[in-house]
């Protein structure tokens, strides 16, 4: 199932989408899980088959939100790459590889959905692009062991974790290059695992303006979603809608010479095989 976030006539709802059409499941649920978490943390399995369910408009009639609007924890993992990890070091911002997944975190505020405009920082013009795959949790989990994690697995959506690379890197604490408001996209949909199968199959597609600057497969994370799983859960319990963003593979805009940064009235569309594609412009807001 491809599950989302929308709001139409104002009002805010989720569903499923079937072909180009909307599956309003919040006219069902909604009065017992107000948001698409809610019904995750209930379990997928009080849907059933969606064909039982008559479409109530189309996908274009609605407008988009970030898949999970009220994530508990957005947990994000840097130089998870090898290929990226290197050029990260080439620039002399890292050394060694991570022999624990580098976990930090993100806010749901920083994010907006598909179709919808990144802000640009304004106050730098190092503004880079991060395709990623994203793991959205289904199953509350607490010290979860690895082989164990994808059990906790509710599916996948695509994530943007655009960059302030100046502000990333003003002290050995990147947060604040990585939470300037509205400066990063995750989107459109959830795809449910049943549906992906073996995740490390998919291959992560970036562009600007139509160029393709990263190309990549997942299974060539260093640290895979398994361990992941295993090592934020042993801080604190994850919970149904959180978002484990699982790094970007090589071709990053400042690694390049001449950098390649997002600029207002830039177009950035990052595809993943079974999922689709996440689109944004960049605007000076």
């Amino acid at each position: 199932m491809k599950l989302i976030s929308f709001e139409r006539n104002g009002k805010a709802s989720y569903g499923v989408v079937v072909g180009e059409r909307v599956i309003d499941l919040g006219k069902t649920f909604g009065g017992q899980y107000p948001t698409l978490r809610d019904l995750l943390a209930a379990g997928l399995d009080k849907i059933g088959d969606p064909s039982r369910y008559e479409a109530d408009c189309a996908v274009a009639d609605v407008k988009l939100l970030t898949p999970i609007t009220n994530p508990a924890h957005i947990w994000c993992l840097a130089v998870n790459y090898a290929d990226h990890h290197k050029e990260v070091e080439s620039a002399g911002r890292v050394q060694d590889l991570p022999k624990e997944p580098a976990v930090f975190a993100r806010y749901i505020d920083t994010f907006v959905a598909h179709g919808e405009d990144i802000w640009h920082p304004g106050v730098s013009e190092q503004f880079d692009y991060e395709g990623e795959l994203a793991v959205v949790i289904g199953k509350e989990g607490y010290r979860i062991k690895a082989e164990d994690a994808f059990e906790h697995v509710a599916g996948y959506t695509i994530l943007n974790d655009g960059s302030v690379r100046d502000w990333q890197f003003h002290t050995r604490q990147i947060t604040p290059g990585k939470n300037f408001y509205r400066s990063g996209s995750i989107g459109p949909w959830i795809v449910t695992a049943d549906e992906i199968g073996n995740p490390y199959d998919l291959r992560i597609d970036t562009r600007l303006n139509g160029e393709l600057l990263q190309s990549d497969k997942a299974e060539l994370m260093l640290h895979k979603i398994p361990r992941f799983i295993e090592y934020v859960s042993t801080m604190a319990p994850l919970q149904p809608g959180d978002i484990l963003a699982t790094g970007t593979p090589s071709g990053v805009g400042f690694s390049r010479k001449p950098p390649v940064w997002m600029r207002a009235g830039d177009t950035c569309e990052i595809s993943i095989e079974k999922i689709g594609m996440l689109g944004n412009r960049i605007v000076q807001p």
